[in-house]
């Protein structure tokens, strides 16, 4: 939580300058292992920064390497079906903790044994406050293993609950090790609709070691908390916003002026066309915008393969968050322009060209100055919209850390990592971002108008 505030109170000054668990045991299962329900806090675990270790201060034992696989895979291991695998790695010494929405299940390996004994109360408490905090901080937009249901340790190779069988440390191949979950009678657990059967959520893994193991140094407050934050935030993604934007806003200007100045100038029934053809990327979804620009860019069109051909390829590059922030950006600036254009005087235009003067006098001397206010307003909000295009970016130009990451795609992709605090930084970018640009309009706007405001009081 303070890094939380102190991530709102960075992005601010960048615009404006416990109790112990009780236990309580189950009936023994079937196949030897103990279960033990438990409703208690994780207070008292020590997790480190990266989150990959952890420690309670008198305990036993401490663990490290924690790792969290939220997907798994149901795919056939070496020639054969083993069931709904998660990938363990290259080592049979971690201890295993598969989540569902009705029990977890804990293996404690072999070789753990001598700081870890699986039958004692006290070490199945520690080891479940472990894996409960390490989890909690791993978060990513999944689920967390929860407290208040049963836990079952085991220091079996297999284990069954539930009519699913859990088999650990699982060798494949040469140093490949694997958790499966497959039923009792051999069926797909997780793609197969099985009455009765609750499917595994997520598997988390970690190492039982020594207390004098992990080294975990206390965490920050108050200011240093606050200078850690910020050193451990890529900044990429403001760079890569800001140029993406600052580009993009070029084109939207120009592009939106020319549009709107040539709209007004064709037949009525092809101005109805054109200003449909203009306006639509406003009305469509970002992705849907997005998945077109793919289809008309990509390597199997004509004019994607051509850009491909001389080494200036499209997709999945910076130009195409660019791209993306135009089409999407530009009817702010395409309608603001129009509606300026449209009320001025045709009388006062047609008096100009009486006088010798041509279409492109008229245009930089007579309609922008006049039109000015309105143009500065669509360019403002035009930037604001490319400032936080996210879907068509996504699908255009894909996430590609200080290439392509801008701060939108940073905030969802951070926030689906666990790094919430990150998230809420970058989101409070925006908010100020987008604070100072709606202040703007107003403060531009009130200045713009003075002088009816004058008139009106005469």
């Amino acid at each position: 939580m303070g890094k939380r505030i102190g991530a709102f109170l960075l992005a601010a000054a960048l615009a404006f300058g416990v109790a112990g668990p009780s236990v309580a045991f189950c009936d023994e299962p079937a196949d030897g292992g103990s279960s033990v329900e438990t409703s208690s806090d994780t207070g008292g675990v020590v997790v480190s920064a990266e989150g990959e270790s952890a420690l309670i201060e008198g305990a036993t034992f401490a663990v490290d390497q924690f790792s969290r696989a939220q997907k798994g895979s149901n795919r056939e291991l070496d020639g054969r079906y083993l069931g709904y695998s998660y990938y363990q790695g290259s080592s049979a010494d971690y201890a295993v903790a598969v989540a569902s929405e009705e029990y977890v299940v804990v293996y404690v390996p072999p070789s753990a044994h001598g700081l870890c004994d699986v039958a004692d109360p006290a070490s199945q408490s520690q080891l479940r406050e472990y894996f409960l905090a390490l989890d909690k901080a791993a978060l990513n937009g999944g689920v967390v293993m929860s407290a208040d249901v049963p836990w079952h340790f085991t220091d079996k190779p297999s284990f069954t609950v539930g009519g699913i069988v859990y088999s650990f440390a699982v060798e494949v191949g040469t140093g490949k090790y694997y958790v499966t979950a497959i039923g009792e009678d051999g069926s797909d657990v997780v793609s197969t609709a099985v009455d009765g059967l609750v499917r595994p959520t997520h598997v988390d893994f970690l190492k039982i070691v020594e207390p004098g193991a992990v080294d975990i140094a206390p965490p920050a407050t108050g200011v240093a908390s606050l200078v850690e934050f910020l050193r451990g935030i890529d900044l990429s993604p403001l760079w890569v916003t800001l140029k993406t934007t600052g580009t993009a806003i070029v084109f939207i200007f120009v592009l939106g002026l020319a549009a709107a100045y040539f709209s007004l100038r064709i037949p009525k029934r092809a101005q109805d066309i054109a200003d449909a053809v203009f306006t639509i990327p406003m009305v469509l979804p970002p992705t849907v915008c997005g998945f077109l620009l793919l289809l008309a860019l990509g390597k199997n069109t004509a004019l994607g393969q051509w850009f491909i051909d001389i080494g200036f390829p499209l997709i999945f590059s910076w130009p195409a968050t660019v791209i993306a922030a135009v089409v999407v950006a530009f009817p702010l600036m395409y309608r603001s322009a129009r509606g300026a254009f449209e009320s001025l005087d045709r009388n006062m235009l047609d008096a100009a060209r009486t006088l010798g003067w041509s279409n492109r006098k008229i245009f930089f001397k007579l309609m922008m100055p006049l039109s000015w206010s309105s143009i500065a307003a669509g360019t403002v909000l035009s930037f604001a919209r490319a400032l936080g295009e996210f879907g068509a970016t996504l699908f255009l130009a894909g996430n590609y850390v200080g290439v392509t990451r801008t701060v939108p795609i940073a905030i969802y992709f951070e926030w689906m990592s666990g790094n919430v605090d990150v998230a809420l930084f970058w989101t409070c970018v925006i908010l100020v971002f987008s604070f100072v640009v709606i202040l703007f309009i107003n403060l531009w706007g009130r200045r713009t108008t003075k002088y009816r405001r004058g008139v009106d009081a005469l």
